[in-house]
């Protein structure tokens, strides 16, 4: 069934939103091997989009990732939108910096392109059936629109912080260079996030359910669906009689002596985890190989090596290293450049010359270059890891091997190309097994079936119409304070403030977002002579009410109720030591509040993991060394002013927010204009050089109105242009 543009527009079908923040990204000439963030993720997602927009039960799919643009890239990737038909779009947004960077420093930024995707879905104008997350960085931002639009959430790891970890360590890694290259830390604490909030996570193998997520505090196997990819049949087939021998065949002949030898063949980024030098090391180590077939390694595109990331850099200058060392030259072929239509000739080069293709990877989630060479025709050998272990269980096409002992993947290559009648029987069992289990329509079928099922299980929180009259239906612009030692603290600068806030009242809302219950923040307001704001955010973004008569939002109490188990929670934790549970007065429906004794206490990460032991599901704050709050997962200060942004149709971008300390870092992150005020706390100088976050001079309330002059918020609303702005 074909599907037009409009039908997409008019809602009618299934609406899916895709996340995949780094790479680059575009519906044509992938840069496969480009980088160590341009590897088989990208293929992926693009794939998929399309497998999903032939559905006919999908009317639209957004894939949303990261607009670049710089001299260094193509234009392609700066486009804010790429139309790739029926009802698919890749979708650029803003991200940090223009320039690419690779996807370790990203994070600081992600916040802000979690936005930026918010307010793209308001523009679409549909609410999503479900929003998916590629990678720990594209599930840290869709664990945030999942959240703030109430819908459920998919996830997909592709590969996993932990794994990567243990493998980098065991091939002699020192933990502080894995750490300073790879930012691990903050992806395996993204991955845990994303694994406690997703409704399902989408594997490609039962091997990564049983032993590569089993390795996460939030592993939850019943929330986990094996879907193997897909390749494209119309693209990857066997050479054909008199079939012309590609262009690319030129390229790796003139490296080699003997090229109508059967080729051994690698196809992968430059990357450390890919153990190209373990190849290198089986095929110099063997020398019947030497002898009788070609290494042909295909590690991406360069110009010059020197010019590459550093890693890239590190990869290709030890294959070089080692190839002379050996004095391999002659044998092996290794082409600086490659085209994406190159791809399944290189795999035909290989089954025209009854050569065989290896995946020797340290850790290999699924492996999709393996079922493009089966489908290529060509016998595999790879590691015996993740995916290749179910791919080959299903097409019985190749051999497994520890990628570690060079002596293993000599002898398994050896053994595929000595025997010619098994050579046959592995790439006539690779064509069938491909055809039965690896097409990305029948993926697509069990994929459209399971957003179905969740949303019948999943219960869909409707907000409420909007009931509530007054400056918040009509405001454009707003401020929302917190309020001890932010808004108040300085009766001089809260003066100042109040007189601005009476000026402009007509033009701007006003709003608080506290730690504080609601009746204590509306007493201290009252005492400091604070008129009462148009929306009150308390109790740790677990309450909103609106007005002089502190209307309930119901709508974010039943959105924040997800997993919410107050009683449970507070059994669970009364038997642990240093805890004490705070009076009734400070208890909440959705927040529950104990007292510390620092001596006694285990720590929050004990607290953590005893939550996660017992599949219970919560944000823990600790402050002061003196108190403890569990919240819904789903509340906090930022996340509750990003609801009202979006349920009031206020621009993020014209909504100030300001703070003074570590409880206020998700409320200041992000699209909204922040100020920290002069009298911070010190945890918050990590956000100084953030282009939307202004640290004023001065203290208090007056350094709000030092910000609202320097955005000009009534009028530009931006950032000024200056010398010392930072992304």
């Amino acid at each position: 069934m074909k599907k037009t543009q409009s039908k997409a527009r008019a809602g009618e079908g299934l609406y899916l939103v895709l996340v995949s923040v780094h790479g680059l990204i575009r519906g044509t000439q992938l840069e496969l091997g480009r980088d160590a963030d341009t590897g088989g993720q990208t293929l992926y997602v693009v794939e998929l989009a399309r497998a999903l927009g032939r559905h006919p039960e999908v009317g639209r799919v957004d894939l949303l990732t990261r607009r670049v643009e710089d001299s260094k890239v193509s234009d392609d990737y700066a486009a804010p939108e790429e139309d790739l038909g029926d009802g698919v779009r890749i979708v650029r947004l803003e991200c940090g910096p223009r320039r690419y960077l690779r996807k370790e420093k990203l994070w600081p930024h992600l916040d802000c392109f979690a936005d930026n995707a918010l307010a793209h879905v308001r523009r679409v104008g549909l609410r999503p059936d479900a929003v998916h997350g590629h990678y720990a960085d594209g599930g840290y931002v869709s664990t945030r629109l999942s959240s703030l639009l109430g819908v459920p959430m998919l996830q997909t790891g592709h590969s996993l912080g932990r794994v990567k970890r243990e493998r980098l360590l065991a091939n002699g890694v020192p933990d502080a260079d894995i750490e300073a290259r790879y930012n691990i830390s903050a992806r395996i604490r993204a991955e845990e996030e994303a694994l406690a909030h997703a409704h399902r996570v989408i594997v490609s193998t039962q091997q990564e359910i049983e032993q590569q997520y089993a390795t996460y505090d939030h592993y939850h196997p019943s929330r986990m669906t094996v879907i193997p990819p897909g390749t494209d049949l119309s693209r990857f087939h066997p050479p054909r009689r008199g079939q012309r021998r590609p262009a690319i065949g030129s390229e790796v002949s003139r490296f080699l002596r003997q090229p109508e030898r059967p080729l051994i063949m690698a196809l992968s980024r430059a990357d450390e985890r890919k153990n190209i030098r373990g190849l290198v090391e089986a095929y110099a180590g063997d020398d019947w190989l030497r002898s009788h077939a070609n290494l042909l390694i295909v590690a991406g595109n360069r110009d010059d090596i020197r010019g590459m990331d550093k890693g890239s850099r590190e990869v290709l200058t030890d294959l070089l290293l080692r190839i002379d060392r050996h004095d391999l030259y002659g044998s092996v072929a290794y082409p600086k450049h490659h085209q994406s239509d190159d791809v399944p000739d290189l795999y035909r080069l290989v089954a025209s010359s009854r050569g065989v293709f290896v995946n020797p990877a340290l850790t290999e989630p699924f492996g999709l270059t393996l079922i493009e060479a089966a489908a290529s025709g060509a016998p595999i050998v790879a590691t015996n890891d993740g995916g290749p272990q179910e791919i080959v269980s299903r097409c019985n096409n190749g051999l497994l091997v520890d990628p570690l002992v060079s002596g293993e993947i000599a002898t398994a290559i050896r053994n595929v190309l000595q025997d010619r009648r098994q050579w046959r029987r592995y790439a006539e069992q690779g064509l069938k097994g491909v055809r039965e289990h690896y097409s990305w329509d029948g993926h697509a079928g069990r994929y459209v079936r399971m957003v179905k099922d969740l949303g019948r299980e999943v219960r869909r929180n409707r907000r409420e119409q909007r009931s509530v009259s007054g400056r918040l239906a009509e405001a454009h612009r707003a401020v929302i304070t917190d309020i001890d030692n932010t808004l108040l603290g300085d009766a001089a600068g809260l003066k100042v403030f109040l007189t601005w806030l009476k000026r402009h009242r007509s033009e701007i809302a006003f709003g608080i977002a506290t730690g504080r219950r609601l009746d204590s923040a509306q007493a201290v307001l009252a005492r400091n002579g604070v008129p009462a704001p148009d929306v009150w955010v308390t109790s740790v973004g677990t309450e909103i009410h609106y007005g002089a008569d502190a209307t309930p939002d119901r709508g974010w109490e039943t959105h924040i109720n997800h997993r919410w188990e107050s009683k449970r929670l507070r059994e669970l934790l009364l038997e642990q030591p240093g805890l004490e549970l705070q009076p009734e007065i400070d208890q909440r429906r959705h927040k529950v509040s104990f007292f510390v004794d620092p001596v006694e206490f285990d720590g929050v990460s004990a607290i953590q993991q005893l939550l996660h032991q017992a599949d219970l599901h919560a944000r823990v704050v600790y402050s002061n060394d003196r108190f403890l709050d569990l919240l819904p997962e789903r509340a906090s200060k930022g996340h509750a002013v990003r609801y009202l942004a979006d349920k009031w149709g206020i621009p993020l971008e014209q909504l100030l927010v300001a703070g003074d300390s570590g409880n206020d870092e998700d409320l200041l992150r992000g699209r909204m204009l922040g100020v920290v005020v002069g009298n911070h706390q010190p945890e918050l100088e990590k956000l100084r050089g953030f282009e939307r976050i202004y640290f004023a001079e001065a203290s208090h309330a007056q350094g709000i109105v030092e910000a609202v002059e320097y955005f000009d918020l009534l009028n530009r609303c931006d950032v000024p242009p200056t010398p010392n702005s930072a992304a």
